[in-house]
């Protein structure tokens, strides 16, 4: 079958035709509306600018973190947690003698020989019930002092010396005699025993020019006396009185 001319050129224009129909249809893209953009924009714009700028580390210190003066302080060692052991007490020294008092007519002569003043400072060393003490203030009313190591003596001597009404006058301490700075004295009582008088010595040399010693009953070994004397005591019982002054002499030195 033979087709016109006319024919196939309808034929072409029906192609033609669906070709155009079928291509894709160009879209134009869509603009946006002047307050759309602007927000646009901004979001960028904030978007942008802390992307550009890095975060800085935080110097603040965390909420629940405990600052340093809250800190609580480190726990004390085991060595400043155990106690220090305590130093055991020292035992009161016991007295040198047993307590024998002087006769009252001994003290007389003792002060006597001495040629106490009232501008001597007496020192007796084993002071008892303090007679001594209370003589030379009362009838001399020079300074003087007791020592002793015995607490029932001290109290005696106290008493003493405050119903005779010298307590202006004569003090009495509980000291150690062989621990004693004598330098003050210029008049040293003493009855104690002979090796006690010796002990005594580097204290004694001490004492100023001129002053003087007496001891009841008993020497200084290696000491020459400068006097020895005697009183009669009740019984028919001597009691013998020495006398030494400084600077002493000792027996090498008068040979």
């Amino acid at each position: 079958m033979t087709m016109s001319s006319k024919g196939m050129t309808c034929i072409w224009v029906v192609v033609c035709l669906g070709l155009v129909g079928c291509a894709p249809e160009k879209t134009e893209p869509q603009k946006t509306t002047g307050a759309k953009a602007s927000a646009a924009k901004r979001a960028d714009s904030t978007v942008g600018s802390a992307a550009a700028q890095p975060t800085s580390p935080s110097t603040s210190q965390p909420q629940n973190a405990p600052s340093s003066a809250t800190m609580p302080a480190p726990a004390p060692t085991q060595t400043e947690q155990k106690p220090a052991a305590a130093e055991p007490a020292a035992e009161p020294k016991r007295p040198d003698v047993i307590f024998v008092p002087t006769p009252q007519e001994v003290v007389d002569k003792m002060l006597e020989l001495a040629q106490v003043t009232k501008d001597d400072v007496v020192y007796d060393l084993g002071c008892g019930d303090g007679r001594i003490v209370v003589t030379a203030a009362k009838k001399f009313g020079c300074k003087a002092f007791g020592f002793d190591v015995d607490p029932e003596r001290i109290q005696e001597s106290k008493e003493n010396v405050e119903k005779n009404g010298v307590g202006n006058l004569a003090t009495i301490e509980q000291k150690d005699i062989f621990t004693l700075d004598l330098s003050k004295a210029n008049v040293v009582t003493l009855y104690l025993l002979p090796s006690l008088n010796v002990k005594l010595i580097p204290q004694l040399e001490k004492l100023k020019p001129g002053s003087r010693i007496v001891s009841h009953d008993f020497d200084m070994r290696g000491v020459t006396p400068d006097k020895v004397v005697t009183v009669d005591g009740d019984g028919g019982y001597g009691h013998t009185v020495y006398l030494w002054t400084t600077p002493l002499k000792k027996e090498t030195e008068t040979k």
